[in-house]
């Protein structure tokens, strides 16, 4: 069983910057970055083969996050500049037993527990 603890969420106007962390209990190759905003379905942020260090971002975010790892410290990153109102959500953590299709959350066994992030205009 993969515990994902995350951590960094919290409140910034629009424009500024937050970097998320989360910590896996056993390294996974495939990890994603979710986030779910009230009465919206979950949808993915970014993702990365954490073996190869290809990345995929929602067209959303391009530009302005960056999905990171620190694979000494099993430690996912989502470094999130220049941030929206439209992005204040949850976001979730997730990690993946197999390599599968990387933006869609049916892929990931394992999920955090969510930090939030509030953007202000």
């Amino acid at each position: 069983q993969v515990q994902l603890v995350e951590s960094g969420g919290g409140s910034v106007q629009a424009g500024g910057s937050l970097t998320l962390s989360c910590t896996a209990s056993i390294r996974r190759d495939q990890m994603g970055w979710f986030r779910q905003a009230p009465g919206k379905q979950r949808e993915a942020v970014a993702c990365i083969y954490i073996g190869g260090g290809s990345r995929y971002y929602a067209d959303s975010v391009k530009g302005r996050f960056t999905i990171s790892q620190d694979n000494a410290k099993n430690t996912l990153y989502l470094q999130m500049n220049s941030l929206k109102p439209e992005d204040t959500a949850m976001y979730y953590c997730a990690a993946a037993d197999f390599a599968g299709s990387c933006l869609l959350p049916s892929t990931y066994s394992y999920w955090g527990q969510g930090t939030q992030v509030t953007v202000s205009s």
